[in-house]
């Protein structure tokens, strides 16, 4: 469970004939919340924690649900929020009014309060007005999307107790919420009468109109009817906008693919030209060769007449090495081939001698180039 503080703004007060403070005051809405990663996600179990801003969902069903609603009435309201949750302990230090009642207007929830601290009075009556709500929510993790097409990490699934409403400097539900010196009215509304208007309908039998609010513009009077085809478009919006930026997605996603082939045969046009046999590695393949073949004789080492320098190499170490040579890897056979022949006496071969009599081959054909290389003698 997620402690949560939402913000409300006071309507026009009404003094009362012993001072106290009586006011009816928006105090919650339906849509989005911007919270810090570190008030939704604390411990970083979901990766949000250090996320600067998290849109969090709260739809109509968890902000009029009744047992919700009836868990604010009676509750205190406190300046500025406390350091801790208010309960019978510490009631006296914070309490400065209470929460007499609540009914719905429109997406708002409308709280009926009762300033009764003289010091929070004035407070309020030198521009201290706005309210933040405090309660306890639990939180659903995901995507989620509002009404109005906005992306959500997170929802509000259920408010498990309201415990305060503050008053503070700058509260979190914009300017929509601001003090109304038109509208001063205080009917108090105690808990079993709001389950009774939640659960009542109109004397005359008629539909209740409802005010709907569609891209920040009110509209009244709207019938049921009315609100499921507004309903029905606005989802119909949100899944285009949905599907276009799916393909937006896909064609950046064709891009990137399209790029990293490029990259990829970039990679293997570099690596075919660095394998390719030409005419100065044909002469450097025989130079090492005819070495190779000198410091095998110098040493008495036989070996096969179609033996490549890898095998006279191998030829050589077995022999000097006896059978502890026997499972050497390539490199380790080079190695100790270089240490048994560094002071070989060689017969110098002449570099036209060395290629005398050798047959031209296509230095494009690479088999025919390693047969050549194989093959050669000196």
């Amino acid at each position: 469970m997620v402690q949560f503080c939402d913000a409300l703004t006071l309507d026009a007060p009404r003094r009362l004939s012993d001072g106290y403070l009586a006011v009816r005051a928006r105090a919650a809405r339906t849509g989005v919340y911007q919270y810090t990663g570190r008030e939704v996600d604390p411990d970083n179990t979901h990766g949000l924690r250090d996320k600067a801003i998290v849109n969090v969902l709260r739809d109509e069903n968890t902000v009029f649900d009744a047992a919700a609603v009836r868990s604010f009435i009676g509750k205190p309201v406190t300046d500025d929020h406390p350091h801790e949750a208010v309960n019978a302990a510490n009631w006296r230090d914070y309490a400065r009014g209470t929460i007499m009642g609540a009914m719905r207007d429109g997406e708002y929830l409308a709280f009926d309060l009762l300033l009764t601290d003289s010091t929070a009075i004035a407070k309020v009556d030198a521009g201290k007005r706005e309210l933040s709500n405090g309660y306890g929510a639990e939180l659903e993790f995901g995507n989620f999307r509002a009404p109005c097409g906005t992306l959500c990490d997170a929802r509000q699934s259920k408010i498990t107790g309201g415990n305060h409403v503050a008053l503070v400097k700058d509260g979190r539900a914009g300017s929509e919420c601001a003090i109304k010196d038109g509208f001063a009215v205080c009917d108090a509304i105690t808990a079993d009468q709001l389950a009774m208007l939640a659960a009542s309908t109109p004397p005359s039998g008629d539909k209740p109109m409802k005010t709907l609010t569609i891209d920040g513009l009110k509209v009244p009077n709207v019938s049921d009817e009315a609100e499921a085809a507004i309903n029905k478009l606005t989802a119909d919006k949100v899944a285009a906008a949905a599907a276009l930026k799916a393909a937006e997605d896909k064609t950046v996603a064709d891009a990137a693919s399209i790029v990293a082939k490029d990259a990829e045969i970039a990679d293997l046009k570099a690596k075919l030209e660095a394998a390719a046999i030409t005419p100065a590695k044909l002469a450097d393949a025989a130079r090492e060769y005819a070495d190779v073949q000198a410091k095998a004789k110098a040493l008495g080492v036989s070996f096969a007449a179609d033996a490549d320098t890898v095998a006279i190499k191998k030829a050589v170490v077995e022999a000097k090495m006896g059978d502890a040579a026997k499972a050497y890897t390539a490199d380790h056979v080079a190695i100790a081939f270089d240490a048994l022949t560094k002071d070989a006496k060689v017969e110098q071969v002449p570099t036209n001698d060395a290629f005398r009599g050798l047959r031209t081959v296509n230095t494009n054909d690479n088999a025919a180039a390693r047969d050549f290389v194989r093959t050669a003698r000196y």
